[in-house]
């Protein structure tokens, strides 16, 4: 599966600062909200993934702004996986404003653990198959 998926969101009141634009790390909030349903749109319901003793956690992430998003802005959070390595994988994101405009993009690197706290695991079969064939969104 090579397709981008789309989570929708409408920015909230609460997320707006006071220069009247999103801040800053809401945007970790919604990339953390998509990412789970990019896995279950993938068929990979999060909570299987952690019955089968595995999680996740981000290690590293890079953001780069465009323009802000607005109160009430219709956003499509965009999806895509970037990189696959043994216990790591790079996933891509945009927020697109009206569904089009990218106002945001970033690139958040995560690694596989043992939710037994035993440390990294390589990438189960399970998440590999959802995560699929690497297709970036980003160009670097």
């Amino acid at each position: 599966m090579t397709e981008v998926f789309q989570h929708p969101l409408r920015v909230r009141y609460m997320e707006v600062d006071i220069q009247g634009v999103v801040f800053n790390a809401w945007y970790l909030a919604y990339f953390d909200d998509a990412f789970p349903a990019f896995l279950a749109h993938r068929g990979l319901v999060y909570s299987n993934l952690l019955a089968a003793g595995f999680d996740t956690q981000v290690v590293h992430s890079e953001i780069d702004w465009r323009a802000g998003l607005h109160w009430q802005d219709d956003v499509l959070v965009a999806v895509s996986t970037a990189r696959l390595g043994r216990t790591s994988f790079a996933v891509d994101f945009e927020t697109r404003r009206g569904g089009t405009e990218i106002t945001c993009s970033a690139r958040l690197v995560y690694v596989v653990v043992a939710i037994d706290k035993s440390g990294k695991r390589e990438i189960p079969r399970m998440l590999a198959d959802a995560l699929g064939t690497p297709a970036p969104l980003r160009t670097d």
